[in-house]
């Protein structure tokens, strides 16, 4: 119980944002890292390209984030290495789901959101501190994702194209902006199809936000 709680205390700010598109997967993230009631950092990357078909966003505390993501990125390319293929979304997902598993007494206090395209499509994958790993087409975390939720819940829908999707993603992202305190400072959006991930430069999501 001690560990829940620890967990709790640390997963209250942030807010990210995990879609599956007809074919391809959309990740977005805030960008303002909070302690307590201080905004601690305001340009803080939150989302990660693990390898070119696959990516993640982050929750939680900062270091095991970052060592977390180190981790993905290691295993996705050893596994290119030695089977000559990426490795699968869910297959990752799995791997990274028994790492926080097997420190579940003294977890590592961080919410992942893993998704990217597969020889089997689009696949987006939530993974919580004590180790579950639950596939879902619209996944949302942190203390802005009830606002993101009320976006998603009524826009989102399994047959849009990928660009559809992440002009929704960025809206159900501004909509937590705009009501959560511990969410802000900017919006990053990853978009992963069968080409590859490609983090979107700034100019682009301005101008998705400006057409609102």
């Amino acid at each position: 119980m001690e560990a829940v709680e620890k967990v709790k205390e640390y997963l209250k700010g942030t807010t990210t944002i995990g879609l599956a598109a007809s074919e391809g997967v959309v990740l977005v993230s805030d960008k303002r890292a909070t302690m307590g009631t201080l905004i601690a950092h305001k340009v803080v990357n939150k989302s990660f390209i693990i390898d070119k078909h696959v990516a993640a966003t982050v929750a939680g505390s900062v270091g095991d984030a970052q060592a977390l993501i180190r981790w993905m990125r290691s295993e996705a390319r050893l596994y290119r290495m030695r089977k000559g293929e990426e490795i699968s979304i869910g297959a990752l997902s799995n791997l990274m789901a028994n790492v926080l598993f097997s420190q579940r007494y003294y977890p590592y206090i961080v919410q992942l959101v893993i998704g990217g395209v597969d020889k089997t499509g689009s696949k987006v994958f939530s993974l919580d501190p004590l180790g579950s790993s639950i596939e879902d087409k619209v996944v949302s975390t942190g203390s802005g994702s009830p606002y993101a939720y009320g976006v998603l819940e009524d826009a989102y829908r399994e047959d849009m194209d990928v660009e559809e999707t992440v002009r929704i993603g960025i809206r159900a992202m501004k909509a937590a902006l705009q009501r959560d305190a511990m969410t802000g400072n900017g919006i990053d959006v990853i978009r992963i199809t069968k080409d590859g991930a490609v983090k979107l430069p700034k100019e682009e999501i301005d101008k998705i936000i400006d057409s609102f």
